[in-house]
């Protein structure tokens, strides 16, 4: 019998051959990705409740006007019966949070965070009462988009950009389809403004004219609460006849 030590120290083709490596790490990879497109194809059962997912700045002060601004859009949000989700970290997506809580003492919806993980944010803020952990922003931005019926965009930074350009891109390409997505503040109108002169205004427009009007681009959180109140009563027609 061959001596054991001798025989872990025997070299494979794959231990010798680094593309022969690269192609297993490949091949499995592809394999992973695959496994994953065929379960996200999977749609989820059908809500008991309309959910509302609200992004915002992580660095938003609790004492801040667009703070309280946030609690109030959570809290009517919450009396109409809707579910809240946010990044579950602090700043405005605290204050959704707690609009939420604060407004359902009996507990009859949920706060959702669905978090990421990161360094400067390891606990999910004290109002979510459901919480996720995603190593990686993109399945995390993806479980945004299973989980949620309608997306409003408050003011915030890169991260924040980034989640509103791909539910963007998601219903330009008709990913999502029916699903309210609205930005709040005066920030946004300067994407938009932009977005218009460099993208469809030029010699070769890069975009469709429908491509700009997808966002429902409002300075004021009443005037999201009125687009969602059509979207929810249209949800729940829908769900009656189910």
């Amino acid at each position: 019998m061959a001596d054991s030590k001798n025989f872990r120290s025997l070299p494979t083709a794959i231990e010798t051959d680094n593309n022969a490596v690269f192609e297993v790490v490949e091949k499995s990879i592809l394999g992973l990705w695959e496994v994953v497109n065929n379960l996200t194809a999977l749609r989820p059962p059908k809500r008991a409740r309309y959910r509302v997912t609200i992004f915002g700045s992580a660095r938003m002060e609790p004492d801040s006007d667009l703070y309280e601004v946030v609690k109030q859009l959570a809290g009517e949000l919450t009396l109409m019966g809707c579910d809240i989700v946010t990044g579950g970290g602090p700043g405005l997506m605290q204050a959704a949070n707690e609009g939420s809580v604060l407004a359902d003492p009996d507990d009859q919806v949920k706060s959702i965070g669905i978090r990421v993980d990161l360094k400067q944010e390891q606990e999910p803020n004290p109002f979510v009462e459901e919480a996720y952990c995603h190593r990686t922003f993109f399945s995390r931005l993806h479980h945004f988009v299973l989980m949620s019926d309608a997306f409003i965009v408050m003011p915030g930074g890169i991260g924040t950009t980034l989640e509103a350009l791909m539910i963007w891109q998601l219903l330009q390409v008709r990913k999502l389809d029916q699903t309210p997505f609205i930005l709040v503040g005066t920030m946004w109108q300067g994407l938009m403004d932009w977005a218009e002169t460099h993208m469809l205004d030029g010699k070769t427009p890069m975009i469709d004219p429908a491509d700009i009007t997808i966002p429902h681009c409002v300075n004021r959180y009443e005037d999201a609460i009125a687009i969602l109140k059509t979207s929810h009563h249209h949800w729940q027609q829908l769900k009656a006849k189910a």
